[in-house]
């Protein structure tokens, strides 16, 4: 790990407590601190499963996508025996890419040089490099990268020594099973850059206690009063019953009818998985700077599901987000305003803020 400096040791010793009851919130500085934001990346991102892609984009022999996780490049791809495989996407010879985009490719070629590599990440070809002494072909293939699949989504986890995915995953799997995520198709994206720190947002996804307050159209949706928040080691499960539907309700003002449960995940560090009655989505959060957050959300629907729908829930998702971000940017700049340092917990509302607080000191304060 890099060497911290006297401050940032001062910062990452604040004790913080396991009881919330008693706990308070970290303080203001972790969400403003630049050399606390720069360690993040190799503490938090880089020893994390973190959500890339979707299985479609990588399910016949060649097929590749590029992605990045706190700015570091990666390249998944299907190898030509059917092997899903991950490379950090760099070039052994001078660091250039070996891959752009996404799409399908016998082999990966470097754009800098020309250097070749299998699909399985065996460096093929080096042009015009005779007479190279100390060389060892077998030596310079692509350095591998951990990777997985669930449902529709790919992950990778840059800690060649983390655990698997089910360890973070738990029990999701089996809980979501009956939604049936593998049989959701892929319909649309959207995607913001705001300012605020990527913390900030998580400690806002991860309660409800915000929702009569700054979402009054999925306040109408879910029942509030069974509104409840189940922690696990690495996520928490936040389980929302639909409202039933009011005799006297105009028509069109309500997305569901009363049947079934709004399912919301948050999984640490950065992820979120969202499951409706007739749709899923993901939202994952990035850090593009210190006070600079990017969020993807991609939905995913039943194949028949009418373009209708499909346009509706977009626009209602848009909606949630579109609140949830000035929340956001009004909590940043109070964090900002040297007025504020530290808070205490909401003990009904808010335990999962709680956990990835903690989890988040954990992982800054390991060794």
């Amino acid at each position: 790990m890099k060497p911290i400096s006297p401050h940032l040791t001062g910062l990452l010793t604040e004790p913080f407590e396991s009881d919330l009851a008693r706990a308070h919130t970290l303080s203001a500085r972790w969400y403003t601190d630049p050399e606390l934001h720069a360690l993040e990346h190799d503490r938090i991102f880089a020893a994390t499963w973190q959500p890339v892609g979707r299985a479609a984009q990588v399910a016949q022999a060649g097929d590749f996508f590029t992605a990045e996780i706190a700015g570091r490049p990666v390249v998944v791809v299907r190898d030509e025996a059917g092997e899903l495989r991950a490379f950090h996407n760099v070039c052994r010879h001078r660091a250039g890419p070996v891959a752009v985009g996404c799409g399908r490719r016998k082999s990966l070629q470097c754009a800098y040089h020309g250097w070749t590599y299998k699909l399985d990440g065996a460096l093929a070809t080096m042009p015009e490099f005779e007479g190279v002494a100390c060389f060892e072909r077998a030596e310079n293939g692509l350095r591998p990268v951990k990777v997985a699949s669930w449902g529709p989504f790919v992950f990778v986890n840059l800690d060649g020594s983390a655990g698997p995915l089910e360890d973070l995953l738990g029990g999701i799997p089996a809980a979501t099973r009956k939604y049936a995520l593998d049989a959701m198709t892929y319909r649309d994206r959207r995607e913001w850059t705001f300012d605020c720190n990527w913390k900030v947002y998580m400690d806002n996804y991860h309660e409800g206690y915000h929702l009569p307050m700054v979402h009054p159209g999925l306040f109408r949706e879910v029942d509030y009063t069974r509104y409840e928040t189940r922690l696990f080691p690495m996520y928490e499960q936040q389980d929302a019953p639909i409202r039933p539907a009011k005799a006297d309700a105009p028509e069109g003002s309500r997305m569901y009818d009363g049947n079934g449960e709004a399912l919301y995940y948050g999984v640490f560090p950065n992820w979120m998985l969202n499951i409706y009655p007739d749709n899923i989505s993901i939202n994952i959060v990035m850090p593009v700077g210190l006070g600079r957050t990017h969020t993807l959300f991609e939905w995913y629907f039943r194949e028949d599901a009418p373009s209708e729908a499909v346009a509706r829930t977009i626009a209602f998702s848009e909606e949630i987000q579109d609140e949830d971000i000035r929340i956001c940017l009004a909590v940043q700049k109070g964090l900002m305003s040297g007025a504020y340092d530290r808070g205490r917990f909401c003990v009904k509302r808010e335990a999962a803020v709680h956990q990835f607080q903690g989890l988040v000191h954990g992982y800054m304060t390991r060794g």
